[in-house]
């Protein structure tokens, strides 16, 4: 009984023709060691750095409680000082974490410090990239990226605990139905079979990022993650080719979003709790069926 996590695969450096056959092709998670040790950020990128040159802007906070129905997604729990945010992560645990927050707008010249994989792939999207910072002990829950993009997941500072799993297992996850995550009532590291039977035989990647690791994760892989230490990552994220998970993404983006905004705005609670029932319906077909098929 149980869930069946496997070690990601670890390289220290890789050259695109083995990233394309072994990693992009199949869109298979991997850990590449050396990438960005090449960056003037594996050295620069220390906390009080990141404090000296973002500056005091205030910053959303968000935390591990569960999402208000009523609340349009990516609500925030608090707003802090950036700089009284990092001295927090610094001193204490805390599940505050900064999430698709932009330093880089603040701070342009921290775009001299990292460079996109381009010799790996193409397609690359964001002039002004996500980062991502966490306290100690914070967890980001169990879901996919709405754009469908691949990511380039570069941690500092610290480590970083990682699951992973293939989109195909989305219904035994208890995805919600129009959004991008799972049930929140279960913990991933823990659950209780008896109560969501169907995460049993759920078959994943189990990952440890450290300072200056880059995890590349392909379009479409949930995700959770648990900061072990205050730190903090950068998302470099890139198209996949395909034409369907690009036409994927817009529908996500567009379509998706706007309907679930509407019906939380007018039904809230009830569409909610709607949401949540049909989730753990299909995991349970899901599960009779013996889904997915290999």
């Amino acid at each position: 009984m149980g869930i069946n996590l496997k070690p990601i695969d670890i390289v220290d450096d890789i050259t695109q023709e083995e990233f394309i056959e072994k990693y992009l092709k199949p869109r298979k998670p991997v850990v590449i060691k050396n990438m960005a040790k090449k960056w003037p950020a594996y050295q620069k990128w220390t906390m009080e750095y990141m404090k000296e040159v973002v500056g005091d802007v205030e910053v959303p906070l968000y935390d591990s409680s569960k999402a208000d129905p009523s609340a349009p997604i990516n609500a925030s729990a608090a707003k802090m000082k950036f700089g009284d945010y990092i001295d927090l992560i610094q001193r204490e645990p805390t599940d505050l974490r900064i999430f698709l927050f932009d330093p880089i707008k603040f701070a342009p010249k921290l775009l001299e410090d990292y460079l996109s994989p381009k010799e790996l792939m193409g397609g690359f999207l964001d002039k002004y990239p996500n980062m991502f910072f966490g306290g100690k002990g914070s967890v980001t829950f169990l879901h996919f990226d709405i754009d469908m993009a691949h990511i380039f997941h570069t941690h500092f500072n610290g480590r970083k605990h990682i699951l992973l799993f293939d989109y195909k297992w989305r219904e035994r996850l208890y995805q919600i139905p129009y959004a991008t995550y799972a049930l929140e009532d279960y913990d991933i590291e823990n659950p209780d079979f008896t109560k969501f039977p169907a995460l049993d035989g759920v078959e994943g990647i189990e990952c440890f990022l450290e300072h200056g690791d880059t995890l590349f994760m392909p379009t479409g892989w949930w995700h959770w993650m648990k900061y072990l230490d205050g730190s903090f990552s950068i998302s470099l994220r890139a198209w996949d080719k395909s034409w369907a998970v690009k036409a994927h993404s817009l529908w996500n983006l567009t379509v998706q979003r706007k309907f679930d905004d509407v019906m939380k705005k007018n039904f809230r609670k009830k569409y909610m709790d709607w949401k949540e029932k049909v989730a753990v319906k299909r995991a349970e077909i899901a599960l009779r069926k013996g889904l997915p098929r290999a």
